[in-house]
């Protein structure tokens, strides 16, 4: 079985759920109390496919940028929100950016010229496609003569 990894200035992660769900990294405060904007993850694997869902509501599809560079498949977006009012004499100027940037190691066993992303509802979800030579084969019953 491969498996998917997160990419860090650690590489020794063992795998994308170890590394993900064992570490609450993304749940603490930063520093400045702040909560992270990294999306939450949700990986999935079957026989065929890797399936990745990011959590990034609000969003549009021309936010975000997904490609694959030295061997790691890279999710990332920026979002800049800047709202003008003028009422009565008071003039109110706000702005928020939001930014984030994820990467998954990839097994050898993707096929990187057939991953998929789609963006719906809210939810990034991008398909890996497995090589033919790495999906698993069907169980196969040989009978002794």
């Amino acid at each position: 079985m491969n498996l998917l990894a997160k990419r860090g200035d650690n590489l020794n992660f063992p795998s994308l759920f170890s590394g993900f769900f064992d570490d609450d990294t993304w749940s603490k405060p930063l520093w400045n109390g702040w909560k992270s904007n990294v999306p939450a993850a949700n990986v999935l694997e079957t026989d065929d496919e890797y399936r990745i869902e990011l959590a990034a509501p609000g969003m549009e599809k021309k936010d975000f940028h997904v490609n694959i560079e030295n061997g790691a498949l890279c999710i990332s977006s920026e979002k800049e929100l800047e709202i003008n009012d003028e009422q009565d004499g008071y003039t109110r100027k706000e702005f928020s950016y939001n930014a984030f940037s994820r990467s998954f190691l990839l097994p050898d066993s993707v096929n990187d010229d057939k991953i998929k992303a789609t963006y719906k509802d809210g939810v990034l979800a991008l398909t890996l496609p497995k090589r033919e030579e790495a999906k698993k084969l069907p169980k196969k019953e040989i009978k002794i003569a």
